[in-house]
């Protein structure tokens, strides 16, 4: 699976991007604040404001009515979660809402499930990102999208890339970002 952007102008933002992330590889962006790395990947999801350009999987333009869509194609670990009540929309989703998706209900996945997928991405660490990390795993989707990974995950992420997903990373983390099969500068 690929995800292009093709001169995408963000809304706010000085200038256009154009990337072409692969399956198989570890995609990373980088570069300007952490925020604007995380409104690339809402714009990836069909969430952003998207000035010019476009957005585009598998050749398939990602548009306000081909977005639900093709969003049911991509898994979403964000860095950090948003309390309960105070979501706005630039926010990411809780771990409960994730679950609550109405194409996540049917998934068959338990704490015993998901403890084993946190062991699998760090042994030892109490850290969100995680959790997060494990949860937008398991959800099996062609397309992984992953905000401020830590990075002793990033050979997980590999991992993932290796058994045939497209995995979409943001990161200033300097071992991160060299450790990545390619990195686009934002």
């Amino acid at each position: 699976m690929t995800l292009e952007l093709n001169e995408v102008l963000l809304e706010g933002e000085p200038r256009t991007l154009s990337l072409m992330a692969k399956e198989g590889c570890v995609t990373c962006l980088t570069g300007g604040t952490e925020e604007r790395l995380t409104r690339c990947l809402w714009a990836m999801m069909g969430f952003g404001m998207v000035k010019n350009g476009y957005v585009s999987i598998d050749g398939e333009p990602l548009t306000p009515s081909s977005a639900s869509i093709l969003r049911r194609m991509m898994a979403f670990a964000p860095a950090r979660l948003s309390s309960m009540g105070e979501i706005r929309c630039c926010e990411p989703p809780t771990v409960q809402d994730v679950f609550n998706l109405r194409a996540n209900r049917s998934l068959p996945i338990s704490n015993g499930i998901l403890a084993e997928e946190v062991r699998r991405v760090a042994h030892e660490t109490d850290d969100e990102r995680v959790q997060l990390l494990a949860v937008a795993s398991l959800l099996n989707r062609p397309l992984l999208l992953v905000d401020n990974p830590l990075p002793f995950s990033l050979a997980y992420l590999r991992g993932k890339a290796a058994e045939g997903r497209t995995v979409i990373i943001t990161s200033r983390d300097r071992n991160v970002v060299c450790g990545s099969d390619v990195f686009f500068e934002i």
